[in-house]
């Protein structure tokens, strides 16, 4: 394989960026400055820079310098997500939020910074034979980024035969890697139960239909869908978040709403959640002699890998950490991920890549106190160029 250039120059100047990131953080479709950062980056090195997808979404192209690098066959993708969360951070360094109530509590700021040390190491030394195209997708956070770029003509406008992506995981050491095939995060969705009765005095409880006890009753039943109707081989999650209700406490109230999430790995078994919890609720309700109506909120589907391109980036992954720091086979996570949207219209794989400290797992993502491990920032640019050299080599060879 070509030899991957050296990191090191580019690592302070990517640190640096990473951090400025860090400090400014922009919710889904708001990544205006950050937008423009990349953009400023991009130009720099010389790359030909797209604007303007899912409103500030960009693509920038880098085309090797062999003899069929424009052969759309031989092109490849890579795409970093750059948007941050609601969360107000409680951390003390000097790069902290500068924005409040916005956080990069997710590693997106690294993620960005990984994929331009990609570009980086690939623009320094462009001896390959293909067209590579750098996505910088806004909105992943809720707002389905991938989808909206897509619908407005992503993979016509850069037609890539393969697309890949890293997601940094806290709860795997700095220094490891890993991939599977097959789905790596849940399909999501998000549900609301409103559960309507009739108000009254709270000293007059006969004279009403309370929801609130119809409302505990179902939140208790609801957990019984995971542990007695999927297959305990399968993988589901059904989560309650939120209740609300009332407005003091002398008054019954009228409605009682309860909000959630469904996940799972399977697309069937997101489907029967959500059948099974319409029936629950509709009976529940009724033999307290009220009603409910169930509204779901699709989320993400599940990102599955397939399974040529996953088993590929597990090479790759060997090949950046070593053998005994890379796993083919890592347990999913039931967290959601849009980059599935992406995996429905191009082969592709989705990996993690190592985030703690110290040979020790790192603090979780969307918490408060969560920060990117800089020290991976080297690995991601490294495990990028290679990745992009090693499978247009394959693809000479096929």
């Amino acid at each position: 394989m070509q030899a991957t250039p050296d990191i090191t120059p580019y690592l302070g100047k990517l640190i640096k960026f990473r951090r400025d990131l860090h400090a400014h953080p922009e919710l889904k479709f708001e990544e205006f400055r950050t937008s423009d950062q990349i953009a400023t980056y991009l130009g720099e090195l010389g790359l030909t820079v797209h604007r303007g997808l899912s409103k500030t979404g960009i693509v920038a192209t880098l085309r090797g310098t062999g003899p069929n690098a424009d052969d759309p066959k031989r092109a490849i993708a890579l795409r970093a997500d750059m948007d941050a969360l609601p969360v107000t951070e409680i951390n003390k360094f000097e790069h902290i939020s500068q924005n409040i109530g916005r956080m990069h509590a997710c590693g997106h700021d690294g993620h960005t910074a990984m994929l331009l040390g990609g570009a980086t190491l690939l623009q320094a030394k462009p001896d390959f034979d293909g067209t590579v195209h750098f996505i910088f997708q806004p909105g992943e956070e809720g707002g389905a980024g991938a989808r909206v770029m897509i619908e407005e003509g992503l993979f016509d406008l850069f037609p890539a035969a393969a697309v890949f992506a890293l997601h940094n995981w806290p709860a795997m050491p700095a220094g490891k890697m890993g991939v599977r095939v097959g789905p790596i995060m849940a399909a999501t969705s998000r549900f609301e139960i409103r559960i309507s009765g009739q108000g009254g005095h709270a000293a007059q409880p006969h004279s009403t239909i309370d929801p609130i006890p119809v409302a505990c009753a179902l939140v208790t039943q609801l957990q019984t869908l995971v542990s007695r109707t999927i297959d305990p081989l399968d993988s589901a999650v059904l989560t309650v978040g939120k209740i609300e209700s009332g407005t003091t406490e002398n008054i019954i109230p009228s409605e009682a709403v309860i909000y959630g999430t469904c996940r799972s790995l399977k697309k069937e078994t997101l489907n029967h959640l959500t059948t099974a919890m319409e029936r629950m609720s509709t009976h529940v309700a009724h033999a307290h002699e009220a009603s409910a109506t169930v509204i779901i909120k699709p989320g993400y589907p599940s990102t599955d890998n397939h399974p040529r391109e996953a088993r590929f980036m597990a090479e790759v992954m060997a090949a950046t950490v070593g053998p005994k720091n890379a796993y083919d086979d890592v347990l999913p996570a039931m967290t959601g991920e849009d980059f599935s949207f992406m995996l429905e219209k191009v082969p592709g794989a989705y990996g993690f890549i190592g985030n703690g400290h110290g040979g020790l797992p790192g603090i979780s993502l969307h918490n408060a106190a969560y920060d990117f491990n800089d020290d991976i920032l080297g690995v991601g640019a490294n495990f990028w160029d290679r990745l992009v050299r090693q499978w247009l080599e394959k693809e000479i060879s096929a």
